[in-house]
């Protein structure tokens, strides 16, 4: 089943979330992997416009979708707890500069998220986690107006190579598993090494 929605918009995640419950029934995993990004550009070009735009759907789409998979899984409200994995980007840990300072730090603020929330619900049932993938072959570049970044840059890596979106796909699902069932506030880089 596939249903749309624009995560940045309240009224919009509280739909979602309602209407899955409905047709699925009891949620209990959540993959907050939204993100945006805009063209390439130093911090002078920056708007407050284009800021506000990538923390909306980066971050505060992530606290919407969080908070709603929270109140359903748990246990103090009748949930049987379950499994938050957030996709975060190794942009958050090396900045990103000259080419997407405000996408970095929506990332940062994701592994905060990660962090803080695993600490809060831990105790009600839910594993918080998250990944920060690297230069991977997404469609996500050509947003920036860089369709062959990853190509371009992967000499840079110590594997000399971009990665895959099945293999960040595999750490999301192991994170979800039971094989992961002691593992909470953690962050993955999967990122050829960088």
């Amino acid at each position: 089943m596939a249903l749309q929605a624009d995560i940045a918009d309240e009224a919009q995640v509280i739909a979602l979330f309602e209407k899955l419950e409905a047709q699925l029934g009891p949620i209990t995993a959540l993959v907050n992997n939204a993100g945006i990004l805009f063209t390439q550009s130093t911090i002078e070009g920056l708007t407050a416009e284009r800021i506000n735009r990538v923390l909306a759907t980066n971050v505060t789409g992530y606290f919407l979708c969080s908070r709603e998979a929270v109140k359903r899984m748990a246990l103090r409200h009748g949930g049987n707890g379950g499994v938050i994995v957030n996709v975060s980007s190794a942009a958050a840990r090396l900045g990103a500069p000259g080419e997407y300072l405000d996408y970095a730090a929506s990332k940062g603020a994701i592994d905060t998220l990660t962090t803080g929330l695993s600490l809060e619900v831990a105790d009600q049932g839910i594993r918080v986690n998250g990944v920060r993938p690297g230069l991977i072959y997404t469609d996500i570049h050509a947003s920036g107006g860089e369709p062959g970044r990853v190509d371009r840059v992967k000499s840079s890596l110590p594997m000399k190579r971009g990665g895959y979106p099945q293999e960040v796909a595999e750490a999301i699902v192991w994170l979800l598993s039971d094989n992961a069932s002691y593992v909470t506030g953690s962050v993955l880089d999967l990122a050829g090494g960088k």
